[in-house]
């Protein structure tokens, strides 16, 4: 059977838009169909449908206002697990064979925290054997199972990294992200009109953006592409357009503006051990610490942090990125002189690497947005 599998495996990634409801999904399975025809093995990737995933959420925090985290895995895990078996059944009508596998059954272990998980470990047997088989391997997303046997998630953005995981194991040509945008833009389109996309991006440039909050990419899938090499194409579900390619070679003109709002501002205190390991606990990310204050990312916390000693409340952020602008410091004072002539409040600051950043009040992150982008356009333009 080892003969039938193709000579290049694809790994394609769809997320919760472009399974939104039934219509789309089975765009979907044409669209892996028409990739199957073109001469490649596919290992899709699903997240669970729409909204499904916040819904489960909802319900949790009806029945408990601290729901626990291992319960909370274990309910939140049944979204791929319906998107996964709706597309193979999709794709079966359509005349490919396919077959849908759950996180465990693809071999993704993790290690023992429930919410956030970290890939410790690919064993992608039972998805080479489907392909050998001849078979679509639909994998459910988000998800994997600790070497204790416990069902694990992998946080936000959590599909991605299966994707990015299987396709560094099954040496794929690539790892298609397929969402309701077309690549990766230098800003979100609908806050800065001018916002251009990117034909192309470094895994450096991609992990700063990742890091700064950048929605079509998530840190944990392009950290791990980069430190196993694998290549990653952003692109639209159902559109035509060309996508980004996001790879090791650094791009010096390419720039991009993103920011963060779903952080909080932690005080360490008297005892930052503590602080620390009870915002880990909670499930929250620091994403940097300055002087004393930590910013944490709460989008897997929720609402654990709340009562968290030293707790200063929502903050946002503001992140540029261009390759090497961190160690560029006149660059980045002119970007922070742009804010000051714009009278924007910028709370505190800092860079390093390929990025700056900005903490301003969250009513001003938008106009903070277009400002940067903006001055930074000047820059590179000037620079080019």
């Amino acid at each position: 059977m080892a003969s039938q599998v193709m000579n290049r495996i694809v790994v394609q990634k769809y997320g919760g838009s472009s399974v939104g409801d039934l219509v789309r999904l089975r765009g979907v399975a044409e669209r892996i169909a028409r990739t199957r025809a073109e001469g490649a093995s596919v290992v899709v990737v699903v997240s669970a449908m729409g909204n499904t995933t916040n819904e489960l959420i909802a319900l949790a925090k009806q029945v408990a206002a601290k729901p626990d985290r291992r319960e909370m895995d274990m309910l939140i895990s049944v979204g791929e697990r319906i998107s996964m078996a709706l597309l193979a059944m999709a794709l079966r009508d359509l005349g490919v064979p396919a077959v849908s596998l759950t996180g465990s059954q693809s071999g993704i272990i993790t290690d023992e925290s429930h919410a956030d998980a970290r890939v410790v470990e690919v064993r992608p047997d039972r998805v080479r054997r489907a392909l050998e088989d001849g078979l679509v391997a639909i994998v459910a997303g988000f998800q994997g199972m600790s070497r204790a046997r416990e069902v694990t998630t992998l946080g936000r953005g959590g599909s991605d990294t299966t994707a990015v995981v299987l396709a560094a194991a099954l040496n794929a040509e690539h790892c298609e992200i397929c969402s309701d945008v077309d690549g990766v833009w230098s800003a979100d389109p609908r806050v800065v009109p001018g916002a251009v996309k990117l034909d192309s991006l470094a895994l450096d440039e991609a992990l700063a953006l990742g890091r700064g909050g950048a929605k079509v990419l998530y840190e944990e899938a392009v950290r791990y592409a980069r430190d196993k090499g694998v290549s990653i194409v952003a692109s639209s579900t159902f559109g035509t357009g060309t996508g980004t390619v996001i790879g090791p070679t650094p791009s010096p003109s390419a720039f991009a503006v993103t920011s963060d709002e779903q952080l909080v501002a932690v005080r360490l205190g008297g005892d930052p051990s503590a602080t620390a390991r009870a915002i880990a606990a909670a499930g929250g990310k620091v994403r940097r610490k300055h002087g004393d204050l930590v910013q944490v990312d709460v989008r897997n916390a929720h609402g654990g942090l709340a009562h968290l000693p030293g707790m200063l409340g929502p903050i946002a952020v503001v992140t540029a990125v261009r390759s090497g602008l961190g160690e560029r410091l006149v660059d980045v004072e002119s970007l922070g002189g742009a804010l000051a002539a714009a009278q924007l409040t910028v709370l505190d600051s800092g860079c390093s690497g390929d990025l700056a950043w900005w903490q301003v009040p969250p009513a001003e992150v938008a106009a903070a947005t277009r400002v940067l982008h903006e001055s930074l356009g000047q820059t590179a333009t000037s620079a080019a």
